[in-house]
């Protein structure tokens, strides 16, 4: 019995050992791979998850980390494609709390359960994202523990990690951490899975590089460069299109800035415009919170400049178009500073109202359409309601323009810019300003910088 017990107590002892030797086959598999050098405007990690249990694997249940050392200022991430949406991937940049030579941020990726169940040996395909920095200046990778240029072909990567419902499964985190049989020894992750998307709802809050972001047009924006009105025509560029970091923006992150520049001629002149591709917004909540200009940017004032927020649609005896046009100089006509609130019929029938007040600085402008009644409200304050045949009868884009009504003097170079933090659409409901609020908070939070689940 003596010489059974010696033995027994020599096996438990050795057993660490041996499973150290004889790991568990993981779980599931990361891949990676990458087309940038190692200077580049942003990061452009993809990223391959493999199911390689012989259970299906919800992709909510994981969660991804890429690692890498700032080099100044704050980050932020976008994602421009994935096999089942870019709507399902959430992504949080986070300091880590004790750094390495390489690492001391993380990207951590997240996924909702519309993101789908991996069946055993199954692949989730490429989740193609950004990292970059949200004043744009040039990244170096070259010490960025999860970087490596030699992968521009999918390879597995240890330096990336993978948790599953909280437990390090995959890979090695930077200090030396791997996963574990034992349970009581194996890594936590903190983040809890993406949450679950509301239905009939665009969320955007404007994280993307500039203008030719490929992102931007994946999630379903174009940037107007055709000829045409309103304002001075054929002037439309995408040069008064960026994505600058504002203090004041919803989580310190970055805003859409809409310039508009002249010199007084039609030759100098450059008007700037953001609208979604889709027509499919119709009943329901319009919010944006938007920082209206006084004064440009730079330059002489006195400019009848036109800062607005739109939706406009259909054609002939469907037309439709709902308006919030700002003017601090006023316009046609009318002294400002003032707001023009317009529902069109048609396009020469058409009933508006105007607030004549300066409405210098950020506020939330909503639109409901419900049961046929339009409201237009800034900051939670009703200003104008149309209904009967002004209402909207069909799809409508969502758009954001700055544009002069007319050039009222030379008087050398001037700017003025237009700022927009977040949109927010809900097709199902007419919301109050607190319920909008609170939704926009939670998604910003939860690292939801972009979805769109609108038919």
């Amino acid at each position: 019995m003596l010489l059974v017990a010696v033995v027994a107590a020599g096996a438990t002892a050795l057993y660490p050992i041996w499973r150290k030797a004889h790991p568990d086959p993981p779980e599931l598999t990361v891949r990676y791979r990458t087309d940038t050098p190692a200077t580049a405007t942003a990061a452009e990690p993809s990223l391959e998850v493999f199911n390689d249990s012989k259970k299906p694997l919800p992709l909510s249940d994981v969660a991804l980390r890429y690692y890498f050392t700032a080099d100044g200022g704050s980050y932020a991430f976008n994602c421009v494609q994935a096999a089942f949406d870019c709507s399902d991937v959430a992504g949080t940049v986070v300091e880590l709390d004790k750094p390495t030579d390489t690492a001391d941020h993380y990207l951590e990726l997240r996924f909702t359960d519309a993101a789908g169940t991996l069946k055993p040996g199954a692949n989730s395909k490429g989740v193609d994202v950004q990292l970059y920095r949200v004043d744009h200046k040039k990244l170096d990778q070259s010490n960025d523990r999860s970087f490596d240029a030699e992968k521009t072909t999918y390879k597995e990567s240890k330096t990336i990690t993978a948790y599953k419902r909280g437990v390090l499964v995959w890979g090695e985190e930077p200090d030396g951490k791997k996963p574990d049989s034992d349970s009581k020894n194996a890594s936590k992750a903190a983040a809890d899975p993406a949450p679950d998307l509301p239905s009939d709802v665009l969320f955007d809050n404007f994280h993307y590089t500039g203008a030719k972001d490929p992102a931007l047009f994946k999630h379903g924006w174009l940037v107007r460069t055709s000829d045409g009105g309103p304002g001075i025509e054929d002037t439309w560029s995408a040069d008064g299109v960026t994505f600058p970091s504002e203090k004041d923006a919803l989580g310190d992150g970055q805003v859409l800035n809409l310039r508009a520049s002249t010199d007084g001629t039609k030759a100098g002149t450059k008007q700037a415009s953001v609208g979604t591709s889709g027509r499919e917004f119709k009943s329901g909540t319009y919010a944006a919170r938007i920082h209206f200009s006084d004064d440009p940017t730079t330059g002489k004032n006195g400019d009848h400049v036109n800062q607005t927020f739109y939706t406009i649609g259909g054609k002939g005896t469907t037309y439709s178009e709902l308006d919030n046009e700002y003017m601090p100089n006023g316009g046609w006509g009318r002294l400002g500073p003032k707001l023009d609130n317009v529902t069109w019929h048609t396009v020469d029938d058409r009933v508006y109202n105007t607030t004549v007040k300066s409405l210098a600085g950020w506020h939330t402008v909503v639109m409901t359409v419900k049961d046929g009644v339009v409201t237009y409200r800034v900051d939670g304050k009703k200003i104008y309601t149309t209904s009967g045949k002004y209402a909207p009868r069909a799809g409508m884009s969502v758009n954001f323009n700055t544009w002069f009504i007319d050039l009222p003097f030379k008087g050398g170079e001037r700017s003025w810019d237009m700022k927009v933090d977040w949109l927010y659409y809900n097709a199902k409901d007419a919301l109050s300003l607190e319920d909008v609020d609170s939704a926009v908070k939670n998604y910003s939070e939860n690292g939801m910088n972009y979805f769109n689940t609108t038919s």
